[in-house]
């Protein structure tokens, strides 16, 4: 059953209320009815089992029956950096990546990207795109929702990375390290960063710029991916290391 995601203020035990979006969603999409259960999340760790007692034009409301709490997390988290991609391959990516639990999504433009968002569009598309990840996120049942950060270049976001974070540059044809083999932190006081290029691939010059900043390159192997697929993949490996996954 998926999990719904609501604002913490919406939580005052011994009920919930539902609004907004989601109230549209559940009533007259799902046409949720009075007696039925679901589950409901703030976002921030805590987890509760509903059952609905009232349904009206302005909210849902449910009388909470369970409460639970994440589990300690043990794990750093796990942050993609994807360069823009066309058509509705980003979404693609945002949609998955949230389903296999990344933490953060960073939009990045690069030197061959072939998407170039316009500043007047900005908002609009980060708003589309936390909406994929908020329902990706309560279909796979996850603790939280990931933050879609605002769109930056290479060198900003090199420049900004935080202290105790690993960097993980994904770079075709050179003699890196695999997934498989590169040194992870160990616990929460770290985080790993995973930097995918666009379609057309990195420029010589930021391939330099990023090792000259301490990034690691890695690779998947001798085959060549879509950028697309070797999001998902390098995700996927990554998450499997460090215990997200079976």
């Amino acid at each position: 059953m998926p999990v719904f995601f609501v604002s913490p203020q919406c939580v005052t035990p011994p009920t919930i209320s539902i609004t907004g979006d989601l109230l549209i969603h559940i009533r007259d999409s799902l046409r949720i009815a009075i007696g039925e259960t679901l589950w409901v999340g703030d976002g921030e760790g805590t987890r509760h089992r509903v059952e609905i007692i009232d349904v009206s034009p302005k909210a849902v409301s449910g009388r909470i029956l369970e409460t639970i709490q994440e589990p300690l997390r043990r794990t750093p988290p796990l942050i993609l950096a994807q360069s823009l991609l066309k058509g509705e391959k980003m979404d693609w990516v945002i949609q998955k990546a949230t389903e296999l639990g990344v933490d953060e999504l960073i939009p990045l433009k690069s030197r061959h990207s072939v998407v170039q968002l316009k500043t007047d569009r900005v908002t609009h598309q980060l708003c589309r795109w936390q909406r994929i990840a908020l329902e990706a996120a309560q279909q796979s049942e996850q603790w939280h929702v990931p933050t879609i950060a605002q769109p930056e270049s290479l060198a900003s976001l090199l420049t900004r990375k935080a202290i105790g974070t690993v960097t993980l540059m994904l770079a075709e044809r050179r003699n890196g390290k695999t997934l498989q083999t590169v040194v992870l932190p160990q616990d929460v006081t770290g985080s790993v960063l995973v930097v995918i290029g666009p379609e057309g691939g990195w420029s010589q010059e930021e391939v330099q710029m990023a090792e000259q900043a301490g990034v690691v390159p890695v690779t998947l192997g001798q085959h060549i991916l879509r950028s697309e697929t070797a999001a998902i993949a390098a995700v996927s490996i990554l998450q499997s290391r460090l215990g997200q996954m079976g």
